[in-house]
């Protein structure tokens, strides 16, 4: 059973992001493999709607050296400890390049640099740890 509506009245994630996405035109979806267990049940509520189901495609998630998952909620590597510690986004930009297989080492690159490199195949399927040394690399 999905829940379309919660108790306090609020229509639930589920139905609301499926319609939400469908009345914008959305296409493809790319987001964290953590949310892999909820597509079968927006893919249900596309159908039961009468709706055409984007294409999605799930990362693997960035996690710590202990093995937990970096967020936003706990503050890891939030926008003010980017800021902090990257004087421009090239740095940033060429570490996600190299974590997700981009590039063969981390190093300052823009985004449009990197066009021409990227494919869904050579991103990597399972989690990827950012550790200590990793982060020492760009002196964070």
């Amino acid at each position: 059973d999905i829940i379309l509506r919660r108790s306090d009245g609020v229509y639930a994630y589920q139905l609301a992001v499926v319609v939400d996405d469908s009345l914008m035109g959305i296409t493809e979806i790319v987001r964290g493999c953590d949310l892999l267990s909820s597509t079968p049940q927006q893919l249900y509520l596309y159908q039961l709607l009468g709706f055409t189901p984007p294409a999605f495609i799930h990362v693997p998630l960035l996690m710590a050296a202990d093995g937990r998952r970096l967020s936003k909620r706990d503050r890891d590597l939030d926008l003010g400890f980017l800021r902090q510690h990257f004087v421009s986004p090239q740095p940033l930009i060429g570490l996600l390049a190299f974590l997700a297989g981009l590039l063969p080492t981390p190093e300052p690159v823009s985004a449009k640099e990197l066009l021409p490199l990227f494919s869904w195949q050579k991103v990597p399927h399972n989690n990827i740890i950012v550790s200590e040394k990793l982060l020492n690399l760009f002196k964070l």
